[in-house]
């Protein structure tokens, strides 16, 4: 892709994206892909909490939104609306995978052993980093979830509650929630670094939207 041409094609907005792949130009499917592989990545990674396959969830994500692209509405913003089938796929995944249902109870609460160095092991980014990410695998799939779509993508309550069809209600009672269960030593030292957890690397990415527009061609 020359300068020029990327330039243009980073002044479109979703919408005027979208239209265009629904026009027949697949091949712009790869600029939305481009654009929220990061944030669908942290969504499906918060979800099923283990990395081993998240890939495949996010690949069948993007095809299903593909799939289901002329239903997109532009009542809500596209990062929500593929936000939500990417969470859809993967609580879908981790269903069949460990007959977890999603809304469960007050009984999936539980009290976090910490995983934590002292805290001068603690001084370097990778290792808070790695300490968060532990803590993070530690929550319920609900809650882990809102913390990080909330406290890591920074999207809104409304934002968050869109994405996992909830009310607002019941994305602040998560949110809280999963703040008290991670201590507040670790909380607090994270915050710095919170941003940085699950990496989402240009190999990874790419390795993403090539699998995807393979599939699509």
């Amino acid at each position: 892709m020359n300068l020029a041409h990327a330039v243009t094609t980073e002044q479109l907005s979703d919408l005027d994206v979208v239209h265009r792949v629904v026009g027949g130009d697949t091949a712009m499917f790869e600029i939305l892909m481009r654009r929220y592989n990061q944030r669908v990545y942290r969504a499906v990674r918060a979800v099923l909490r283990t990395d081993d396959e998240v890939e495949d969830v996010m690949q069948q994500a993007y095809l299903n939104a593909f799939a289901h692209l002329r239903q997109f509405a532009d009542r809500a913003q596209f990062s929500t609306w593929l936000i939500r089938i990417a969470v859809n796929e993967a609580l879908a995944r981790l269903r069949k995978r460990e007959r977890l249902a999603w809304d469960g109870d007050e009984d999936v609460m539980r009290t976090i052993e910490s995983v934590a160095p002292d805290p001068e092991q603690q001084a370097q980014t990778s290792q808070l980093r790695a300490v968060m990410e532990e803590e993070l695998a530690a929550l319920p799939a609900n809650y882990r979830t809102v913390l990080v779509l909330r406290d890591v993508e920074g999207l809104s309550t409304a934002e968050t509650a869109s994405c996992l069809e909830v009310s607002e209600e019941v994305v602040k009672t998560r949110l809280h929630r999963a703040r008290g269960m991670v201590r507040e030593r670790i909380a607090s030292r994270a915050g710095a670094t919170l941003t940085s957890v699950y990496p989402f690397g240009n190999a990874r990415c790419d390795r993403v939207v090539e699998a995807v527009m393979a599939r699509l061609r």
